[in-house]
């Protein structure tokens, strides 16, 4: 069984957080959410707050030792606070000196930008972050997926199949098809 870590705080896109979560644990995957504190963080969801996600542990308390991967959901709000945060950055490069997969999309790949880990690096994300990946490094592509190495970013909602696959497949997982 993978395990791998979702990192996120209030604000994050729902649907980046929900479907690879539920994708993921279809093909048995075990998720722990971590978080800046205890309780339950609320969504985004098109333009409105959305639904609760319980928090399983907080970012002091997960070490990037007991997880295969980190998935990281965008949504604006929650990675541009997430990136003010040490420890989570610490975590960040903790996965990339690993070499574990650290999937990033939407706005999240600015926590990629923040750990200074893209330089020279194919990457893609929301189009309001694509100079900030450029000015750290990043070799900025409008793709669905951009893989390269054990970084998997993407660019949108629209992209989570895509996206969710290209995780499962780094980490050689079974792919499940989505429910309807």
């Amino acid at each position: 069984m993978k395990r791998i870590l979702i990192i996120a705080t209030d604000g994050f896109e729902q649907s980046e957080l929900m479907k690879p979560k539920a994708l993921l644990e279809e093909a048995n995957a075990q998720i722990t959410v971590a978080s800046l504190e205890d309780g339950s963080i609320k969504g985004w969801n098109q333009g409105e707050w959305g639904d609760s996600v319980a928090v399983d542990k907080t970012v002091d308390s997960v070490n990037e030792g007991d997880f295969d991967a980190l998935l990281l959901p965008g949504g604006q709000i929650n990675p541009d606070v997430l990136r003010m945060n040490d420890r989570v950055i610490e975590l960040v490069r903790d996965f990339n000196s690993a070499n574990k997969p650290i999937a990033a999309i939407c706005h999240a790949p600015w926590l990629l930008a923040e750990a200074d880990i893209i330089a020279g690096k194919v990457v893609t994300g929301w189009p309001s972050i694509r100079t900030d990946l450029r000015n750290a490094g990043g070799e900025v592509v409008d793709k669905t997926v951009a893989v390269d190495g054990n970084i998997i970013t993407s660019r949108n909602p629209d992209d989570i199949p895509a996206f969710t696959a290209t995780l499962m497949s780094a980490l050689a997982m079974d792919k499940v098809t989505e429910s309807a």
